[in-house]
């Protein structure tokens, strides 16, 4: 297991997706499964820096897993923000057109779409979301 802590903060993203991509590039992990990880990595690490810490800003944990067999990565977010499971709201109704449709929970929706699992609770003052991607 590998872990990153740090600020909650949008300009932060690039060395997010670092972290990331050095792990995923090591284990061979497939072009398209890594883009879909990447895409997913930077919904929620955003999510969190634009909304977990309201008036303030706060750390986030990443913490990340890769298996060999079969092949697959698990990335866990940790932060003390505001309460939130972003898994709860329904998911859009994609078949309207972007105007009729209601703003927001599309990125989320995506990553649903995009990963094998997702996961979220409220633990001890901490939201903690895992998704995890097998290839």
């Amino acid at each position: 297991m590998k872990e990153l802590i740090i600020e909650a903060l949008t300009e932060n993203l690039s060395e997010v997706i670092a972290f990331v991509d050095e792990q995923l590039e090591a284990a061979d992990c497939p072009v398209k499964a890594q883009m879909q990880i990447d895409i997913a990595v930077e919904e929620i690490f955003v999510n969190i820096a634009k909304y977990a810490y309201v008036d303030s800003t706060g750390t986030v944990t990443i913490r990340s897993e890769l298996s060999e067999k079969p092949c697959s990565f698990v990335i866990t977010f940790i932060d003390s923000g505001s309460a939130y499971d972003p898994l709860s709201k329904p998911d859009p109704d994609i078949t309207l057109s972007a105007e009729e449709r209601q703003i927001g929970g599309l990125g989320i929706f995506m990553v649903k779409k995009s990963m094998d699992d997702v996961n979220y609770h409220y633990l001890d003052g901490q939201n903690i979301l895992t998704l995890k991607k097998a290839w």
